[in-house]
This record gives C-alpha cells, sequence and structure tokens, in this order.
C-alpha cells in the first residue's frame, strides 16, 4: 500500500506544528508530556527574575517560573505564576522565597514547605511571597551605618583640620620650627656628651675596675661587721643600757624632789639666797680691796700701829 504525497506531506505539516506547540510550551517553562501544579505568589519587586527562572525545594530544580506580570489592581506588585511538577506534597501554608542565586547569577524561587499537618497545596492555591535579604542587601544593611559613622568622622577630621590651621599660624610655625632646631642641638649636645662619657670610661677604665673592687671589699668588710654585729650579746647590752637610763631616771626624780646637795641647791631658795649674798659681799670685799689695799695689808718698820676703820670704812681716831 502505497501512501500519497499529500498524506506524507499532511503528516510532516502536523507534526511539525505539534513539535513547534511543545517546543514553545517548553520554552515558556510547560512541560505538555508531564503533569504538573499551578501556583501563584507575589512580590514588590522582583528584579533579576524572569520567565524558565527554576523553582526550587530544599535546593532540588521542581519547576519553573512561567509568567511575571502586574496584578492589575493598582498596587504595583506583581503576580508570579509558577509550575511544579514535583510529586511531593506541601502544606497550603508554605512560603515562596525570592533569593539572589549569586553576585550576578539572577534571583530564583524556593518554595519553603510547611509540616503543619494543614490542608496540602493543590493546584491554583497561593503561596506566600517572601524575600530573603541577598548578599547585596546585607552588604547595604551593614555599609549604611558605616557610611554614617564615617560622615560624622569626616565632619569631626574636617573640624579638627580647621582648628588646626587657626592654631597653626605664622607665628606659631615659627616658634615650632625653632622649637624644633633647638631640640636638635640638645639631641647634638647629648650625643656629644655621650661620646666624652665613653672616653672618660674608657680613659679611666683602670681606675673605675679599681674603684669596684674596692667597693667589693668594702661590702665585704660591711658583711663581716654585720655578721660580728650580729654575734654579739645585743641583749646584756641593751640591758645595760636600760639600767643605766633608770637610775638617771632616778636620780633626776631625786633631784627634782629636792633630795641631795644637787636638789637643795636646785631647790632650797634660802640657800640660793644665801649663796647669792655671800657672792655679793665677796664681790664687795674684793672691791673693796682693790680700792683700799692699806685697810688689810700693813708694813712698818719702826712699828707704827696701824689704823683703825670702822664698819663703813672710816677711821677711827684714838
Amino acid at each position: 500500500m502505497k501512501i500519497s504525497r499529500e498524506v506524507k506531506v499532511g503528516a510532516l505539516v502536523i507534526s511539525g506544528i505539534v513539535l513547534f506547540i511543545y517546543g514553545f510550551n517548553y520554552l515558556k517553562g510547560k512541560d505538555l508530556l508531564n503533569s504538573s501544579d499551578t501556583f501563584y505568589t507575589e512580590y514588590q519587586n522582583v528584579e533579576g527574575l524572569v520567565p524558565s527562572t527554576p523553582v526550587t525545594i530544599n535546593g532540588l530544580s521542581v519547576g519553573k517560573v512561567t509568567e511575571i506580570d502586574f496584578k492589575g489592581d493598582g498596587s504595583g506588585k506583581l503576580a508570579i505564576t509558577l509550575m511544579v511538577n514535583s510529586d511531593f506534597e506541601f502544606s497550603k501554608n508554605s512560603r515562596a522565597e525570592l533569593y539572589e542565586t549569586g553576585l550576578i547569577g539572577g534571583k530564583a524561587i524556593a518554595i519553603i514547605p510547611a509540616f503543619d499537618n494543614a490542608e496540602n497545596a493543590k493546584d491554583g492555591d497561593k503561596l506566600s511571597g517572601t524575600v530573603k535579604a541577598g548578599l547585596t542587601d546585607l552588604v547595604n544593611q551593614r555599609l549604611t551605618p558605616l557610611q554614617e559613622k564615617i560622615e560624622v568622622m569626616m565632619v569631626d577630621a574636617d573640624s579638627l583640620l580647621s582648628n588646626v590651621n587657626e592654631v597653626l599660624d605664622v607665628e606659631t610655625k615659627v616658634s615650632l620650627r625653632s622649637s624644633i632646631s633647638g631640640l636638635n642641638d640638645i639631641i647634638q649636645n647629648f650625643k656629644k656628651t655621650s661620646n666624652s662619657l665613653n672616653g672618660l670610661v674608657a680613659s679611666n677604665e683602670e681606675k673605675l675596675s679599681n674603684t669596684l673592687e674596692n667597693v667589693d671589699k668594702i661590702s665585704a668588710n660591711l658583711s663581716k661587721t654585720t655578721d660580728q654585729l650580729a654575734e654579739a650579746d645585743l641583749s646584756q647590752t641593751i640591758k645595760s643600757l636600760e639600767t643605766t637610763i633608770q637610775n638617771f631616771n632616778t636620780i633626776s626624780a631625786k633631784i627634782e624632789n629636792g633630795e641631795g646637795s644637787i636638789g637643795k641647791l636646785l631647790k632650797d631658795e634660802g640657800l640660793y639666797n644665801n649663796l647669792e649674798g655671800a657672792s655679793l659681799q665677796l664681790e664687795q670685799l674684793l672691791e673693796d680691796m682693790k680700792l683700799n689695799p692699806k685697810r688689810y695689808v700693813h708694813f712698818s718698820l719702826f712699828g707704827k700701829k696701824a689704823k683703825r676703820y670702822d664698819a663703813e670704812g672710816n677711821e677711827i681716831k684714838d
């Protein structure tokens, strides 16, 4: 049985149409040969999400994004159509999470299944849409407060530089230059002094060695002296010293109470007055002997009778 050319052409055309429809739907994310469920979700912004983007569950690709369009209610939100061809069942309370696939890899949608014993999601159900912060968002979140702090620091730095410029006027700069020059001179003088000290030490190295040896000998002698003092009977010496101090205190107490010759001399006013009167009379006697020596010394070769005087110093005539 021969097949006519027209039948062959018709069969070829029909096959082409079928392949075209299948390929067109496949490119749109629809697999006509596999049973799949359609779910819906919505986001405020889906930048980087395109049709045919994979839909995953726990990292496994289970479907694709088939359509992205505005909701049409004036809210500006975007309605996303998902085709899931997996037999994996999940609750209708599961979430469709929008996440970044990488720095330059765009975005994808992951279904986060909820195991809350609720009714399973069915074809045509709407899933709650959430957005997972990507690396760019996290960097922006970290950089925003850092940027604010940097701006504040820049303002403070600008104010500081302005104040420094105000302080560092021409006169201050000249003073600073002079101070730095003086500091340089001090350093040079210090270097010279250091060199002089080095030379002095080098020239007197032998004397310094002898001095150090003498110091060692003195330390050794001092150590021996300390040992001898430690071995001495200090307790007996201290007791003797205490006895002496006690005797001295006793004598001092007796003198204070007027006992003994010294105590009477210091405490007896009558004795003091008598001594003072005797001293005065002795002084008058010595003075009179100087003025009238003849009253006390008589010398005569012919036995001349000596003159007599009364208590007031007047001559007594016979």
